[in-house]
């Protein structure tokens, strides 16, 4: 041998050497942060507790997920809930020697080596640990993991990626290959605000992981490799080529035979497309009431509801929540009908106390708008701007009860539109224990998020009334005893040429008829006659009606007045579905409940929930109530109660179905002013429904 190899060969002995000396320098130097040059390492207690965002789960109580809280959509799913079709495609495709290395593919890298110096790259050399490690702690991203190395473009890569050797191998030591591949599906981006497995097989085809079919699983592992290039939604043609490739590297892996392969290749996508939002889905109200509190609770014990993937349970019942949405649909869907058909060429429905329709009052309405505020603080003063920009004509998709509706609107059309829309809500309590078991707040979430339920609150009219009633029950008097109806006079203080004089004012009966004739308070009830109510009030006193109101769960403010007789303060459906629950509960009234217990991400419960239960009124009182209310579904004094629908088989005059209800059933029902608003109060002795109907703005 010459000397001149000699020399060469020994050169070249000595650069292997220096460089694997240098090399492993670097890698101790990163891994140990030298200088604070590299940025941090995870430790192994955050390598044992890898953190990912997680959605919040709410269930039903009788077990149904109605929906989630997430700023990432993830739910985990466990290894047996993930389809072996996932698992042959993921490892066929992106890791063939997955359960022979320990965290890094020594072949791999030769392959990507040998590619870099021959101008030649077959692929790339990083297996499912390391993406999972990338996927977990995003070191890009995380600022404490980066270091001053990060500002040299060449020295940042280098620095990640030994940075992902060193979490690799750490992952392979701390968990088996089952929980890797299970952790790498749960932390995985597969777009359409889907992130990890289970949310991208309901996203993309509406199954559960374990369900997912072969040529699914390949359209799912495609995507990894970039899921906006090879989505199978904004790119189908990529997204089937690709899953095309996955087919053939289970076939060239031997988990599927050539005919399969040949096979599936020539089915189309079938998507079942679908993506998870706060809007769809059942009990969309229900669940916005769900997170204001759960975010309330969560600020006060450290939690964060949209990535600590808790689980949120509540008293909501699934059946029950169905039947009353598809209620309100069918209902009020009749209603608006009826609604348009009666203004039909009378002009705007908006009237005053003497039915004038008050002009103006859509521009009313309009300073309430955020469009008007956005223009408002964009342009100040400037009138003619706002208005020019607000009578503008564009294409609009609008809410109509036929589906969604594309019309050429301005801003101001489709105020003027939607003024004309009739609003609800809608509750069912069970009231032994005050769970809420059905929550409709309003006709469509999407268009209308105002919650008619909780958040809303209306002159309850006539459904006031039992609380007067139980007072004078209370208070000495008897379902039997009579009261003439004739015309009540009482004397109010009024403010008139700005002095406060005494006048007097006389309760009308809905009609402005007075028969002369005597009723028991329970006809009177039944009926809804205002005089027999306020007679009652006058005789125990204004203040004791507000006083039994607040006993029974009434929290807004009422005024002692003479009017509360015909239910003039503002009250929410919330709060009179726990009042009537007490006439039901034997006079304990039972704080109404909708979240029952709290877990957290394994869980571990967290919270659990009870509703203040309080004895307010005698058992014989309340059962005396409850007496009371059934004579509106009651033919028994030769006229019929307000709400003996329920009983008759009659269909009414606005339609509807043909009932004839024999169980125990009590009701009471409530109109305003201008029928501006429409409510029912029913009670049987295991639930308690109250709605409410009428336009957003009262007139």
């Amino acid at each position: 041998m010459t000397s001149w190899l000699k020399r060469l060969i020994i050169s070249l002995w000595i650069i292997f050497f220096i460089g694997i000396g240098s090399f492993t320098t670097l890698v101790l130097m990163i891994k140990n942060n030298f200088n604070n040059y590299f940025g941090e390492m995870p430790g192994i207690e955050f390598i044992e507790n890898p953190s990912n965002e997680l959605s919040s789960e709410l269930y039903s109580s009788d077990g149904i997920l109605l929906g989630k809280y997430f700023r990432k959509n993830r739910t985990n799913v466990d290894y047996d809930e993930i389809s072996p079709n996932l698992i042959k495609a993921l490892i066929a495709t992106e890791d063939s020697r997955f359960e022979k290395h320990s965290g890094i593919d020594l072949i791999a890298l030769f392959r990507v080596f040998s590619g870099v110096a021959t101008g030649n790259l077959k692929g790339g050399g990083s297996t499912i640990t390391q993406q999972l490690a990338k996927n977990i702690f995003a070191m890009r991203d995380t600022q404490k993991f980066i270091g001053k190395a990060y500002e040299n473009k060449i020295l940042r890569s280098l620095t990640i990626k030994i940075k992902e050797w060193i979490i690799a191998t750490r992952l392979e030591n701390a968990y088996t290959k089952q929980e890797i591949i299970t952790m790498y599906f749960n932390t995985v981006d597969y777009g359409s605000n889907s992130f990890g497995i289970k949310a991208a097989s309901k996203t993309f085809f509406g199954v559960q992981p374990i369900e997912l079919k072969q040529e699914e699983a390949a359209v799912l592992v495609g995507l990894l490799k970039a899921p906006t290039l090879y989505s199978p939604i904004l790119n189908p043609e990529n997204s089937k080529k690709r899953r095309d490739v996955v087919l053939y590297q289970l076939y060239n892996y031997d988990f599927i035979s050539k005919s399969e392969k040949d096979s599936l290749q020539e089915l189309p996508l079938s998507l079942h497309y679908g993506v998870e939002d706060h809007v769809g889905g059942l009990a969309p109200y229900f669940r916005t009431i769900v997170k204001n509190q759960t975010m309330y609770w969560c600020k006060q014990n450290g939690y964060d509801l949209f990535e600590d993937g808790l689980k949120i349970y509540t008293t909501i019942n699934t059946k029950l929540q169905l039947m009353a949405e598809k209620a309100v649909e069918k209902h009020m869907k009749a209603l608006q009908k009826l609604f348009f058909e009666h203004w039909k060429g009378q002009g705007n429905p908006w009237r005053d106390a003497d039915g004038k329709e008050m002009v103006g009052y859509d521009e009313v309405v309009l300073l309430r708008t955020p469009v008007y505020r956005a223009l408002k603080e964009k342009y100040g003063a400037n009138k003619d701007s706002i208005n020019f920009y607000l009578n503008i004509k564009k294409n609009m998709t609008v809410f109509s009860w036929n589906g969604d509706t594309n019309l050429v609107f301005s801003s101001m059309d489709s105020i003027r539109y939607y003024m004309y829309f009739l609003h609800t809500g809608m509750a069912s309590i069970d009231p032994s224990n005050g769970h809420i078991k059905a929550w409709v707040g309003g006709i469509n979430y999407k268009y209308f998020q105002y919650d008619h339920v909780k958040t809303g609150a209306r002159q309850p009219g006539s459904t006031f009334k039992p609380f007067i009633y139980l007072a004078a029950l209370d208070n000495g008097m008897s379902p039997c005893d009579s009261i003439l109806d004739d015309v009540v006079t009482f004397t109010v203080d009024q403010e008139i040429d700005g002095e406060i004089v005494p006048v007097a004012w006389q309760p009308p009966n809905y009609d402005n008829v007075y028969s002369q004739k005597y009723y028991t308070l329970r006809h009177g009830l039944a009926e809804s006659k205002n005089v027999i109510a306020a007679k009652v009030m006058k005789r125990i006193g204004a203040q004791t009606a507000v006083d039994y109101a607040q006993k029974c769960g009434i929290t807004s403010h009422l005024d002692a007045v003479p009017s509360l007789c015909l239910g003039v303060n503002d009250v929410s459906l919330y709060e009179m579905l726990g009042a009537y629950s007490t006439f039901v509960n034997d006079g304990v009234w039972n704080e109404p409940l909708f979240i029952t217990k709290i877990e957290d991400k394994n869980g571990n419960t967290i919270a659990e929930f009870q509703p203040q239960t309080k004895q307010v009124i005698s058992k014989k009182s309340a059962q005396m109530m409850c007496y009371m209310l059934q004579g509106a579904t009651s033919w028994e004094y030769g006229t019929d109660g307000t709400a003996i629908r329920l009983r008759t088989g009659n269909a009414h005059e606005l339609g509807g179905e043909r009932w004839e209800f024999t169980n125990q059933i009590g009701a009471k029902t409530g109109t305003t002013n201008n029928a501006s608003d429409g409510w029912f109060m029913g009670i049987t002795p295991d639930l308690v429904t109250g709605i409410w109907v009428g336009a957003d703005n009262r007139n």
